[in-house]
Order: C-alpha cells, then sequence, then structure tokens
C-alpha cells in the first residue's frame, strides 16, 4: 500500500515539474512557481513516506524534509533550501501582484533546482 502510495506521489511530481517547464516557456512565471513548488513537495512527501513519516500541513512536510532527510545526511542539504526557497517563490506566485515571479524568481525557477527533484523521481 505504501509502495503505491509513493509511486502515485512521484508521478504526480513528475506530471507537475513537467508543467511547471510548459508554463515557464510560455512566461507564465507566477503559475509555473506553483507547479514548480508542487513537483518538490510531492517528492518531498513521497521521501518521508518511504520512512513511514506522513504530515498533514505544507510547513510540516518542508521541515520534516529538512530534519529527517536532509539532516541526517540521507540527502543533499541543498534539497532542503531548494524546496524552502520554492515554498516561498509559490506564495510569492499565489499571493502577490502578478508579474512578481517574472522579476523576482525566474532564475530560481530555472532547470536546476526542479532538475534536482526530478533527479530523485528518476533514481
Amino acid at each position: 500500500m505504501m509502495d503505491r502510495a509513493i509511486r502515485q506521489l512521484l508521478d504526480k511530481a513528475q506530471e507537475s515539474l513537467a508543467v511547471a517547464r510548459l508554463l515557464r516557456q510560455a512566461n507564465y512565471y507566477d503559475f509555473a512557481a506553483s507547479r514548480a513548488y508542487y513537483g518538490m513537495f510531492y517528492v518531498a512527501e513521497a521521501a518521508l513516506l518511504s520512512l513511514g513519516l506522513s504530515f498533514s500541513k505544507h510547513s510540516a512536510v518542508v521541515a520534516a524534509f529538512g530534519w529527517h532527510l536532509a539532516n541526517e545526511g540521507l540527502l543533499p542539504r541543498h534539497l532542503h533550501r531548494y524546496l524552502l526557497d520554492a515554498f516561498d517563490l509559490r506564495a510569492m506566485g499565489d499571493y502577490h501582484a502578478p508579474g512578481t515571479i517574472e522579476t523576482n524568481g525566474q532564475v530560481k525557477l530555472s532547470g536546476g533546482r526542479t532538475s534536482s527533484f526530478k533527479r530523485l523521481i528518476d533514481s
């Protein structure tokens, strides 16, 4: 059952990251930020679930990802920073004036950070 839930989260993550890339290419940065964050978030949820951990709040998932995976050396620490940045960027895209991401977050959305999480899915 847990393996199936993990696989479903990873599939959802892969789709979210693919859609984020398409939205970014179409210059929909606010929406791309949200999809990129959710892609990373689903990977974090799957990784935590593989340890038997599940949380209901986004902030708890992000914190637990740092505590149980990054700080324990199971995953590189920079992935926690990427997830934190994506969490903030998603909030900017969802709650600030349109176009905020275009000037403040475009670089963070570029390949490297989301690709790091995509590599986790593929491994």
